[in-house]
């Protein structure tokens, strides 16, 4: 009896090495489709995050300082001016479509969104004198608009009042060059309050994330994504998520947010840079405030197949559990190797699914790979417990065990508590058809026999 325990410990730390490696083909796999999603981005335009628009110039004050030698030496400092709008409206709409490299697949999406930004005045933008006599040089005013990742930019165009502006590319604005800008009149700086209008068009992958620039930003985002995440510090105050897309807007006001002092600031070594993908754990205050809408692609069938791997050491557990139950109740022989046989197989089934999940839904993939390990299992243990009588059952037992895991890997909010309550009914039902078994005896029958000594007489 020690010897056999002794071999299933043997088993069942092989069939752990065996998941640990197949555990390790699934990271692998993973890692694969990173690498061929971040090469869809390098080739198109990863996430977004919109920042403006925002008027600003970049101004010099020169100034004489008389020395003690009496000799005249002249001084300067350079600064940019900024003016955030006092409102700013938007309103987009997103449209997905899959793009694949290889076996691989993400979602890009196609942002259509109009921009209206008004200023009630414009004081911020004329400069003021630190130092008595000196001489103020300003640069033409710009209207700018920033993205993180310019190549996405598909259309814009840019209306103030009535008069339609000409873009270039570029912000000339620090911490945010990349996006459009257009060169304004210095009369227009008196023609507040100003309003702008700005259509967008801007394609990039995972995430969009806006900067509630305006002293009042509102924002409304529609989209045929079944599947956002919305995240960033400002959650929408109202959102509609449905099998054909998601309806979501923000209000946030500039009290609630630091974002038009983080971006407008003066001094470029305190103003704060957009963060590149912010909904991802990006460090509190280490860039500037946004909110943001991540497009969870659940076609990511590593992820859960990663998760039911995780499983694998139980159901094999549990497997050995109902086989040992066979083997003690109706007096059997259960040889270690076949132990290790429906351990094999019930590995086989995570390596199954990971391979057949690439090529088919993960709902197809899991119903093959299952039904093909049940099937195999219940013909197996028919033979290995002596009667179809018993396979039977064994079969039917495996097979609750795949339809518990599918659950879990669909509920995952309550897989955990799903998870406690099916592992209390195994161990309840355990214990109920094991209440009467004398183990003491089980264990004296399944000893072998000690053969008794021969006296030779004499």
């Amino acid at each position: 009896m020690k010897q056999k325990i002794a071999a299933l410990a043997l088993v069942i730390v092989l069939l752990l090495v065996a998941l640990l490696k197949i555990s390790d083909v699934v990271h692998d796999r993973q890692s694969y489709r990173q690498i061929a999603i971040q090469g869809i981005a390098q080739s198109l335009a990863g996430s977004q995050t919109l920042t403006g628009p925002l008027i600003h110039r970049a101004c010099t004050e020169e100034w004489d300082v008389a020395s003690t030698s009496k000799e005249v030496r002249s001084e300067r400092r350079e600064f940019v001016l900024a003016a955030a709008p006092a409102s700013l409206t938007v309103q987009g709409a997103s449209k997905l479509e899959p793009r694949a490299r290889g076996l691989h697949a993400t979602q890009v999406f196609n942002l259509k969104a109009s921009l209206v930004a008004e200023w009630t005045d414009l004081e911020v933008l004329k400069p003021k004198q630190e130092h008595a006599g000196s001489r103020m040089n300003c640069g033409q005013p710009l209207l700018m608009m920033a993205v993180s990742d310019a190549r996405g930019i598909r259309h814009a165009s840019v209306k103030l009042g009535e008069q339609l502006l000409a873009l270039k590319p570029g912000t000339f604005y620090g911490s945010y060059p990349r996006g459009v800008h257009a060169p304004l009149s210095p009369a227009m700086l008196q023609a507040a309050p100003l309003r702008a209008e700005l259509e967008l068009e801007l394609v990039g992958t995972e995430s969009i994330s806006i900067v509630p620039l305006g002293g009042d930003t509102r924002v409304q985002l529609t989209s045929n994504w079944p599947h956002p995440s919305f995240g960033g510090q400002f959650l929408p105050v109202d959102r509609k998520v449905t099998p054909e897309g998601f309806e979501a807007s923000w209000r946030v006001s500039s009290l609630a947010s630091t974002a038009q002092q983080d971006v407008t600031q003066q001094d470029p070594a305190k103003r704060r840079g957009p963060c590149p993908a912010y909904s991802e754990g990006s460090p509190s205050g280490a860039c500037v405030e946004a909110f943001s809408v991540t497009f969870v692609d659940p076609s990511n069938t590593y992820a859960l197949s990663d998760r039911a791997t995780k499983y694998g050491l139980l159901f094999i557990g549990l497997t050995f559990l109902a086989v040992g139950m066979f083997e003690f109740m109706k007096s059997l022989r259960v040889h270690p190797i076949q132990y290790l046989l429906v351990g094999a197989a019930m590995s086989m089934f995570f390596l199954l699914l990971v391979s057949l999940s690439e090529h088919m839904p993960f709902e197809s993939a899991y119903a093959i790979a299952s039904a093909a390990c049940v099937l195999l299992l219940t013909y197996y243990a028919s033979h290995m417990l002596g009667h179809w009588s018993r396979g039977l059952p064994f079969g039917l037992g495996i097979a609750t065990l795949y339809g518990m895991l599918f659950v879990l890997l669909r509920m995952e909010q309550t897989a955990l508590l799903l998870g406690a309550v099916a592992l209390f009914a195994v161990l309840a039902a355990v214990m109920m058809l094991t209440r009467r078994v004398d183990w003491y005896a089980r264990f004296k029958q399944a000893e072998p026999v000690k053969p008794e000594p021969v006296k030779v007489a004499g």
